[in-house]
């Protein structure tokens, strides 16, 4: 009879975890799963499972199923549990839309407060971008690079929100980079949004990145379409 595997054999787990870095260390090791594809869709993560792994009590680990659920990483669904959710969830057209009324906000309020070295910063990450072949890497240097251009907004809740759309949205970022070929037309966003940015041209910065955010409802909607099944 055949052993059954348990899906969370892929997660890399050493040592004991302090109980304050319980929540963290799990939510960071599943998010990392999940985008990295080690988790799929559809995986049903059992919180008593992962406690076991971890060597904890149930509370960081529901702490943590919290998190990547509001992150939209994973769906509670009835009598499952927490399952990883789809690469494209049906609101993801909304996303896009909430995702440019954040981002333009965020960038109003932070570029004319960017500093030289959060400018280096950015250029840095876009540097990175360049030479990175590791689509996981990949995703989190694009996070990166935004948040650094984000990162002087006033507005803590406002820049949570932009992180979550930005965490949601790495898991079809690698799908886009692997499958569609859209890497240099990233890159050549990412250093048009640094130069408005280095001018303090907040209008251009807004126009740029709205262009950017058009490139991934153009994936996403592509990606529904081959989805939908032939009429016979």
């Amino acid at each position: 009879m055949a052993v059954k595997i348990s899906p969370l054999h892929c997660l890399d787990v050493s040592g004991p975890i302090p109980a304050h870095l319980a929540r963290s260390n799990i939510e960071e090791t599943l998010r990392t799963a999940i985008l990295d594809g080690r988790l799929p869709c559809g995986t049903a993560i059992r919180q008593e499972a992962l406690a076991t792994l971890f060597g904890v009590s149930r509370m960081p680990v529901r702490e943590a199923l919290r998190q990547l659920e509001a992150q939209g990483l994973l769906h509670v669904v009835q009598y499952k549990g927490a399952v990883v959710a789809p690469l494209i969830a049906d609101d993801s057209l909304q996303t896009y839309e909430l995702r440019l009324l954040l981002e333009a906000q965020a960038i109003r309020l932070s570029v004319p407060l960017l500093t030289e070295e959060d400018l280096e910063a950015a250029d840095g990450h876009i540097e990175a971008l360049e030479v990175e072949t590791d689509f996981g890497k990949i995703g989190l240097l694009n996070r990166q690079f935004h948040q650094a251009l984000y990162c002087k907004a006033p507005n803590k809740k406002l820049l949570a929100l932009v992180e979550a759309g930005l965490i949601e949205e790495e898991r079809f970022l690698r799908f886009n980079l692997e499958h569609m070929n859209l890497g240099k037309l990233a890159q050549d966003d990412h250093r048009a949004l640094l130069r408005h940015a280095r001018a303090r041209n907040v209008e251009m910065c807004i126009a740029e990145l709205e262009q950017h955010l058009q490139r991934g409802v153009n994936a996403i909607t592509q990606y529904l379409k081959s989805q939908k099944p032939k009429q016979p």
